[in-house]
Order: structure tokens, then C-alpha cells, then sequence
């Protein structure tokens, strides 16, 4: 859960007092969750690179990371450099905490915005100024059953909307399939109706940021079309009818799952030897023949702070993170998705027909608003009146129009500032 600023300053003395001071040749680097104990082991050969200087990493779990992150901040005993989620930068761009990066990118040769994928790099710059270099990506697919699709007479994924539809009309049609479904859209995520709303051209959010889009023709066309599926029974209606997704899949209880790199090695897990090459990737479908349909710029940035002891030497460090070679090794030993494209060129991608498909939809990712406010319209707006949408305690209409209520609510503060500096109409 979220803190704010001010309950931030509240612990400024509990955290304080530990805080490690920065040493000369020192580079102070806070790393969240697996990443941070695998980035350690390409760290030796920057160190070797440069005598004298030290990484020093302090691992931070996910689920403190913000409180953390803000507390330090408030406290002014940031590190030099952290990981951050894409969908965290603008808050701390809004406490001025981050460094401004444009000189910097534009004058290197490993670390520039031609190296990254357009999308993923979208998401690290705000009113035209970047704030982070992506480090590892990620984005949904589709993780589907060749078998089932070849008995629904169809020997390709779904490129469109509507051969989607058709494609899944036509499982739940198979002999013995009436208690099945054919796709999974559980209410109690916000991504695929945010990714389908992204799809149909909708902003999701409209008037530089400070109201919401949802009521508008865009994503209205894009949430009618998901909550047919699950209207019409092409999807479980209720997300609590799946307890295991995998089990799920291996029955046939549904055949097509949107879904992130991680899940690749847990199909080759989970599964059983008869299906193994029965399951595969495909980028998503689109609306209006866009293939491959947008999905979401997914991963974490490397983001310096503007209180960094040593910007100089903390900029080659990202340098060196964004190299081909180290991404690729730091792929190795972590799995995560390298963010430069060149690395991508690698035997070990190119013979891997699961990644793939990721490799096709990252050329189509966007970013979600670029606000501080977002995840808290996701979380708690979304997600919360697309289970109501499902269980049919609101129309869609109603859905839509409470959904634009409430989110302009959570934006009053930005809207009335942005009226007030006359960027936006009262």
C-alpha cells in the first residue's frame, strides 16, 4: 500500500538513524526483490572495469519498496540510484527526486533512446524531460492451446477482434465443452481492460490527465467487447471459479490466458508432457485489422536521484547495466526481458519460439497515464467497478459513468492546480 509524503516524514527519524552513508568511489544502488540479489553477480566485472569504485546494493522487498523509497526521500538519504517500476516514476518525479537524464542520454552510446523499444522508453519521460533508462521489460500475451484451437477450426491465433470472438464462439461450442469457456478475463484484474481500452484508441484518461476517458465512445466500444465474453459465458463470469490457472488450462476449463514472461517457465513446469507442445505464445489481437493490437509497457527503469553524491560515476553504472552483453547475462541469471532491442538478436532469443511473441508485441506497447495518481485508479477504480460491471450490479453505462465520477474525484487536486497555472479549462 501506498504512502503518502507526510506519513513519509512521520518515520524520518526511525530511518534516518540506519541509513549508510556514501563513501567515496561508492555507488549506492537499491534493487527490489529477485533483482536485487542477481544483479550482484554482473556487478564484479563493472568493479573490475573500474578500480576503487564499489556497487554497494541494499536488496528491498517489493512490498516495502515504496514506503522505502518515499521515506528516504523525505529524509534526503536516497541512494544514488534505484530500480523503479514504470508506473512509480511519476510520483517521484513530483517530489522532485529524480534527475533530469536528456544531457546525459543524448551524449551516450549504450544508454540512448535508440537502443530501447519506443513504448517501453515512452513511459520513463514526462512533459518532454526523461527520468530513467529502462533495465528489463515486460508485456502481456497470448498463452493459448494449439490443440483446442485446431479443433475450433483454426490452425492460427486470433489477428483481430472479431476472429477472436468467432475463435472462442466456436471452443465453447466443441462437443463436451458447454461447462467450459474458452478465454479468462477475471474482473479483479484492470490490465485487459485497460490494454483493450489502449487497443480501441481511447486515452484512458482525457484534459491533460484530470478527468476521466471511460464514458467516451473508445473505451466504452472496448469494455462492451470484453463484457460480452463474459455475458455471454465465453469467460468465467466469476473470477473465484479459478483457483489454479494452470489446472485450468491442462482441463480445458478455458484455452486462452493474457498473461507475462514469467508465466513461460511455469507452463514448461506445470503442464503435463502431453501438452507440452500443445501450448504457445501469439502477440494480442487487435481491433480494425492492428496487428498485433497494443498491449502494455510493462518492466522497471533505472532512475538517479538529484541528491546522488556520484552522479558521474552512478551514470556509467547505467551505462554498463545497459550494454548488450550485460543485459544479456543479467537475462541469464534473472530471467527478466532485456530493455535494449539489440540484445535481442541473440541465438538464445531467436531459438526460443515462447519469446518470440513478446519479442513481436514489444514494437506495440504503450504506457498507462503518466501520473501519480494512476495506481490508485487502477486498484481501487478499475478493477473495482469491473467486478460490479460482471456481477451485473450496474449496466455498462452506469459502470462507465459511476467509473468517470469517481476518478475525477481522485483527480481534483491535479485538475484544480493545472486550471489554476492555465493549462487546463475550468
Amino acid at each position: 500500500m501506498k504512502t503518502t509524503l507526510g506519513f513519509a516524514l512521520a518515520f524520518f527519524l526511525a530511518f534516518s538513524g540506519c541509513q549508510k552513508k556514501s563513501q567515496p568511489n561508492e555507488i549506492r544502488f537499491w534493487a527490489m526483490g529477485a533483482e536485487g540479489e542477481k544483479v550482484k553477480l554482473v556487478i564484479p566485472e563493472f568493479e573490475k572495469e573500474n578500480p576503487g569504485v564499489t556497487v554497494s546494493v541494499q536488496m528491498i522487498p517489493w512490498t516495502a519498496a515504496h514506503e522505502k523509497l518515499v521515506t528516504a526521500v523525505a529524509s534526503g538519504t536516497e541512494p544514488d540510484l534505484t530500480q523503479l517500476g514504470n508506473t512509480w516514476i511519476p510520483e517521484f518525479v513530483a517530489l522532485g527526486a529524480l534527475k533530469n537524464l536528456d544531457s546525459l542520454a543524448n551524449q551516450s552510446e549504450s544508454a540512448t533512446q535508440s537502443k530501447f523499444f519506443e513504448g517501453v522508453w515512452e513511459t520513463n519521460v514526462l512533459d518532454k524531460n526523461l527520468y530513467g533508462i529502462p533495465w528489463y521489460v515486460d508485456t502481456r500475451v497470448m498463452f493459448y492451446r494449439k490443440d483446442v484451437f485446431r479443433k475450433a477450426g483454426y490452425d492460427h491465433p486470433p489477428k483481430t477482434w472479431d476472429e477472436l470472438r468467432d475463435l472462442c464462439e466456436k471452443i465453447k461450442k466443441l462437443p463436451g465443452n458447454s461447462k467450459n469457456y474458452a478465454i479468462y478475463l477475471p474482473a479483479n484484474e484492470w490490465s485487459h481492460f485497460v490494454t483493450f481500452g489502449l487497443q480501441a484508441g481511447s486515452p484512458i484518461l482525457k484534459d491533460s490527465d484530470t478527468r476521466g476517458a471511460f464514458s467516451d465512445p473508445e473505451f466504452r466500444r472496448s469494455f462492451t467487447y470484453l463484457m460480452s465474453f463474459l455475458y455471454d459465458s465465453l469467460a468465467p463470469p466469476r473470477f473465484t471459479e479459478v483457483t489454479n490457472v494452470y489446472q485450468a488450462i491442462e482441463q480445458g476449463f478455458f484455452s486462452i490466458y493474457m498473461s507475462g514472461p514469467w508465466n513461460i517457465p511455469e507452463f514448461k513446469k506445470r503442464l503435463p508432457a502431453h501438452l507440452q507442445s500443445e501450448w504457445m505464445t501469439a502477440p494480442l489481437p487487435g481491433p480494425d485489422n492492428q496487428y498485433p493490437g497494443y498491449s502494455l509497457a510493462g518492466g522497471s527503469s533505472l532512475v538517479m536521484f538529484r541528491n546522488s553524491k556520484n552522479p558521474e560515476l552512478t551514470w556509467k553504472f547505467v551505462e554498463f547495466l545497459s550494454r548488450k552483453s550485460t543485459q544479456l547475462k543479467f537475462f541469464n541469471v534473472s530471467g527478466d526481458l532485456p530493455a535494449v532491442k539489440e540484445a535481442w538478436q541473440d541465438s538464445v532469443f531467436l531459438a526460443d519460439p515462447y519469446l518470440a511473441a513478446f519479442r513481436q508485441q514489444l514494437d506495440h506497447v504503450k504506457s498507462t497515464p503518466k501520473i501519480p495518481e494512476w495506481e490508485q485508479i487502477a486498484f481501487s477504480r478499475i478493477q473495482t467497478f469491473a467486478e460490479l460491471a460482471t456481477a451485473r450490479k450496474l449496466t455498462i453505462d452506469q459502470t462507465l459513468k459511476q467509473l468517470d465520477e469517481s476518478v475525477n474525484i481522485i483527480l481534483e487536486k491535479r485538475r484544480w492546480y493545472l486550471e489554476k497555472i492555465g493549462k487546463v479549462k475550468p
